[in-house]
Formats: C-alpha cells, sequence, structure tokens
C-alpha cells in the first residue's frame, strides 16, 4: 500500500512540512512530488492532475482519493495504519491530542500571517504584535497543560509523538524563527521539534531544494538558526563516496563532500556546497540517508 503526496516549497509551506512528518515519522510508505511556489501559475493549475485538489499537501491514496487537508489526511492515515501509533492509545491523552491538533487547525491567525514559516533564516527580534504574543501565550497554555497532564518522560505534548506534535511542529519553527518569548517548558518542547531527524531532513532540503523567496523575508536583524549545533564538512574532489544517490534528487552522484573521513554524494556542485556552506544542513542529510 503506497500514497502519493504531493508538497510544496520545503523552506515556506508549513502545511507540507505537516503531510510529509504523517509519512516520515510514522514510517509509512509515500512516493513524493513537488510544486513550484516560484512560479506564476495557481495552485489550482499545478494541481490540474489531482483535481479537485487546490491546496499543499495533497495526498492520493491508493484507490486514487484525493485527500487536500493535513489534518484530514492524518485522521485517514491513523484509520487505515491503526498500529502506528499516530494518535495516543490512552484515551485521555488522545482527547487531549485530537483537542490541541483541531485548536492549531482553526486558530493563530494572526501567528500564522505576521511570522510565515521561513525555515533559511532567523531573527533576533521579530517585534512581535499583542495579537501575535496572545496566540504564543495561548499556544504555551495548552502545551503545559497537555505536557502536565499527559505528557510523561519524554518530550512530546501527550506521550509518543502523535499527530497533535505534527501539526505543531511549524508553529515550534516560528516560535524559534521568530525568536518569540516563551517559558522553559515551551521551549524545551520546540528544542524537541528542532532536533527531530525528520524535521532537520525537511529543513536540510529546503536549504538546497528551491529558490530564496523574497515575499516570505522580515526587515529584522537575522541570527543564527537556533538548532543543534553543526558539524562541518568540506567539499572534495572525486566522485568515490558512500551513497550512490543524491539524497535531495536520487540522481547518481557527481559531487562529494568530506566529513571526519567519510565521503558522501549529491548530484551537482550547487547541492554540494550548498549542504557545506549551510553545515547545520549536514547533520540533517547523514540521517536521511540513514548513515
Amino acid at each position: 500500500m503506497t500514497y502519493d503526496l504531493i508538497l510544496g516549497d520545503y523552506a515556506y509551506s508549513s502545511w507540507s512540512l505537516r503531510g510529509w512528518l504523517l509519512f516520515e515519522n510514522f514510517d509509512i510508505p509515500v512516493k513524493t512530488r513537488m510544486v513550484d511556489f516560484s512560479s506564476d501559475a495557481s495552485m489550482a493549475e499545478m494541481l490540474a492532475d489531482y483535481a479537485p485538489a487546490r491546496t499543499v499537501p495533497t495526498m492520493i491514496t491508493p484507490e486514487g482519493a484525493v485527500v487536500s487537508d493535513s489534518l484530514a489526511i492524518g485522521e485517514e492515515l491513523a484509520s487505515r495504519h491503526p498500529d502506528a501509533g499516530l494518535w495516543p492509545s490512552d484515551p485521555y491523552a488522545r482527547a487531549t491530542a485530537r483537542a490541541l491538533a483541531n485548536e492549531m487547525h482553526s486558530s493563530y491567525g494572526a501567528l500564522r500571517s505576521d511570522c510565515p514559516m521561513n525555515l533559511r533564516t532567523a531573527y533576533v527580534d521579530a517585534a512581535p504584535s499583542d495579537d501575535v504574543l496572545a496566540d504564543v501565550a495561548r499556544i504555551e497554555q495548552i502545551w503545559t497543560h497537555a505536557r502536565e497532564t499527559c505528557g510523561g518522560d519524554g518530550p512530546w505534548l501527550c506521550g509518543s509523538y502523535s499527530i497533535a506534535d505534527v501539526m505543531f511542529a511549524p508553529v515550534a519553527a516560528r516560535i524559534a524563527g521568530y525568536n518569540l518569548p516563551i517559558g522553559d517548558v515551551a521551549k524545551a518542547y520546540v528544542a524537541a521539534h528542532l532536533s527531530d531527524p525528520a524535521f532537520r531532513r525537511w529543513r536540510a532540503m529546503g536549504l538546497v531544494r528551491g529558490e530564496t523567496l523574497p515575499w516570505y523575508a522580515k526587515p529584522y536583524v537575522t541570527r543564527d538558526w537556533p538548532g543543534p549545533a553543526p558539524l562541518a564538512a568540506k567539499p572534495v574532489e572525486g566522485q568515490d563516496s558512500e551513497n550512490s544517490a543524491c539524497p535531495y534528487s536520487g540522481k547518481p552522484v557527481t559531487h562529494v563532500l568530506e566529513l571526519d573521513g567519510r565521503r558522501w554524494g549529491f548530484c551537482n556542485a550547487f547541492c554540494r556546497d550548498k549542504t557545506a556552506a549551510d553545515p547545520e544542513a549536514w547533520p540533517a542529510f547523514m540521517a536521511m540517508i540513514k548513515g
């Protein structure tokens, strides 16, 4: 049973990140394709082959059903894969996770509008409005409630990683990227997302694929991305590498970089040099190839 998943830009499409995490973090096989956020065509035009879809992500089930809403995708996958753990098994935790996921799905308009997801940059001070601060305060309240009542010893909201955490992954990225004020409990939860190997793989692909889109930029002083400490890698000559295909494109290796004596390949010099120049992508690359 294999699904098709149509996604938007890695760096900017928060809903696409959610759709991808539903498959990646629950080990559900999927084939993906991307639409071009820099195109002049409308989303509906780019998705014409998948009508009536007009948003990303869009999932095509093995039977051909078109599902174009991240939460609907999650619910459908949970029904089809009951053993994958998309929702908590405990009734209290499951009810709490559903409430959180649905609130995220329908709320926080100020945060979404003023702080669009941008995984290519981070800011020192985004001068958040009162409405944004109110959204963040509400988010922190429900995160704290979930962690205190059903979070357990792990880092996630309702015990094991669930759809609720998928829904809040781009929110955590926004809070981190725009340096929004939060307390220690929320900071720990944001850090868990920034350290999640799947999230790091997604962000790594966002650093090397697609264009930097100026309409997502904000006029604030930038800072380093507040994720785990990067590792240093360097471009090297030759084509000998431990992986035969580029993790970003699937094409044969033509260029190589090195870390700690190990050689990893890319399909072109841009992918290689971009990963070396943005070394935060390198640990994510290592995780991407499961090495």
